[in-house]
């Protein structure tokens, strides 16, 4: 089983880097959200702050590197890379699934290089919540936070992806319980995240009221692991699960509809995820009320170049959106949520359709 599950996610990174896995024929969204130009923003460029804080944590920017890879010998290098490029911005990381390293000790070292490469990041342990059902508990929970020394730990939520693995567990039966009994003696943020699915409000109230502490969206319009399924899948004897890839590639909440619909129902933070490409994109993420974005394929592509262009790219995104702040006239990350917004086009129709009301954040900031 321990060399199934390096082999698989060894598939997973090789497959994100060389194919095209993402969504076809849906977006996050962003492109519905409309920021209203400020010509005379009152305020110095230069003295933006783009700090914030999340689960009593100082953030230099509004920023994470979205939990990507570990459990397979490539994966420490890139870990490394990520790890000492969020230590030197102050922000954060997530790491991959830790299943593989609680199935083979031996691969712990590709996870806990994070901790030692980044001594004072934020960094977020990461399970399968399918995991819970199935056998893991507490003492799991315990061993992959203290792999990684983590300041929270990440429960995550695959439904497509294991329903098109030939090799998937569906039994989800009782979920919610599990997680609920996890929050309860854990003494780390729990956060749940999608991904790539989204999360409608219905169930992220369900997991706040579960004692859930943050929730992570993993909206449609990126990465679609029933895409990485599709190419993982090629040859007669897994037919089904490929076309089974295939046929779900764009199913699920567009990221930015479920950010919106989630934000006014949860009074616990919001992590936008789902093809986050640009500063623009955190900064409209921002403004409907996410508290943090996190980013993952686009610095998949820069870590297996090294640190130097990790850092650039992550320090360009920054540097977006202090731009987009200081032409809409916010001093401060808090600022944004107050910023007048216009919403058109399919995530005005969505919000309309689950019954929110989306004038509200036209009228924001207006006096």
């Amino acid at each position: 089983m321990k060399e199934a599950t390096e082999k698989r996610k060894a598939d997973h990174i090789k497959i994100c880097l060389d194919q095209f896995a993402q969504a076809k024929k849906v977006t996050p969204g962003f492109e519905d959200i409309h920021f209203i130009h400020k010509a005379l923003p009152e305020i110095d460029k230069q003295e933006i702050d783009l700090s914030t804080e999340f689960l009593g944590h100082k953030f230099a920017a509004p920023i994470i590197v979205g939990a990507m890879t570990g459990g397979t010998s490539e994966a420490a290098s890139i870990n490394s890379v990520i790890a000492e490029t969020v230590e030197s911005l102050q922000i954060g990381m997530g790491v991959g699934s830790q299943r593989a390293a609680l199935e083979d000790q031996d691969l712990e070292k590709t996870f806990a290089i994070a901790r030692q490469k980044a001594p004072t990041a934020f960094l977020i342990a990461n399970i399968g919540g399918v995991q819970l059902v199935n056998g893991y508990g507490v003492k799991e929970i315990k061993k992959i936070i203290e792999m990684i020394d983590a300041d929270a730990i990440a429960i995550h939520l695959n439904a497509l992806q294991e329903a098109i693995q030939p090799e998937g567990q569906t039994n989800f039966k009782g979920i919610i319980k599990r997680i609920s009994e996890i929050t309860k003696v854990i003494d780390k943020p729990v956060i749940v995240k999608e991904t790539g699915c989204g999360i409608a409000f219905e169930e992220a109230k369900k997991l706040e009221d579960a004692g859930v502490k943050a929730i992570d969206v993993g909206g449609t319009g990126g990465t679609s692991f029933a895409a990485v399924e599709f190419f993982r899948t090629k040859g007669d004897e897994n037919r089904i699960q490929h076309l089974l890839g295939d046929a779900f590639w764009d199913w699920g909440i567009p990221t930015v509809s479920s950010i919106a619909e989630i934000v006014q129902e949860v009074s616990i933070p919001i992590i936008a995820s789902g093809g986050v490409r640009s500063g623009l994109d955190i900064a409209k993420a921002l403004a409907i009320n996410a508290s943090l974005s996190s980013i993952a394929r686009p610095i998949l592509r820069t870590a297996v170049c090294g640190v130097k262009e990790t850092k650039n790219l992550l320090s360009f995104l920054m540097a977006e959106l202090r731009n987009v702040m200081f032409l809409v006239g916010a001093n401060k990350i808090e600022e944004l949520t107050n910023t007048p917004l216009v919403i058109t086009g399919k995530t005005a129709e969505w919000l309309k359709m689950r019954g929110f009301n989306i004038e509200s954040y036209a009228r924001r900031g207006v006096h």
